[in-house]
């Protein structure tokens, strides 16, 4: 989906995020590729669109992102985070063999465990892990 840079600039401001050039490509990139990147990802593919462009600026401005409650961070059992533009509740399942994440619709009426009344829960992470069905349909495993 084509997004205007005015749409762009809107939805940063509406999270009170100074528009750049840089953070407008990220946030652009995000948008357009649901894959659940990691910063070397997003370096990786804007580079050439912005030859100036530095690591440091790329986990910058996601850093600054996932702080507006413009993406959520997900490790999933990793040693590099990955990005999800999709904030709202939702689970995810991540291949051990193509190493792809999805994305699964979850309930929001989760009920609390009986081991966690009385606690104050922020946030919830629901992750499954396996071997998705095109990997098994192709026969691939670990």
């Amino acid at each position: 989906m084509e997004h205007t840079v005015k749409q762009l600039k809107e939805y940063l401001s509406n999270h009170d995020i100074k528009p750049s050039t840089i953070r407008l490509k990220i946030l652009e990139y995000l948008l357009n590729n649901r894959i659940h990147p990691t910063a070397d990802d997003i370096y990786k593919n804007l580079l050439d669109q912005i030859p100036t462009l530095s690591k440091t600026s790329v986990y910058n401005t996601l850093d600054l992102f996932a702080d507006k409650g413009v993406v959520k961070v997900l490790s999933l059992n990793e040693k590099e985070a990955r990005y999800d533009i999709n904030t709202r509740f939702h689970g995810h399942f991540k291949c051990h063999v193509c190493g792809r994440v999805y994305d699964f619709s979850i309930s929001y009426d989760i009920s609390t465990p009986q081991e966690l009344k009385g606690f104050d829960i922020n946030d919830i992470d629901i992750n499954f892990y396996g071997i998705c069905q095109n990997c098994k349909n192709q026969g691939r495993r670990i």
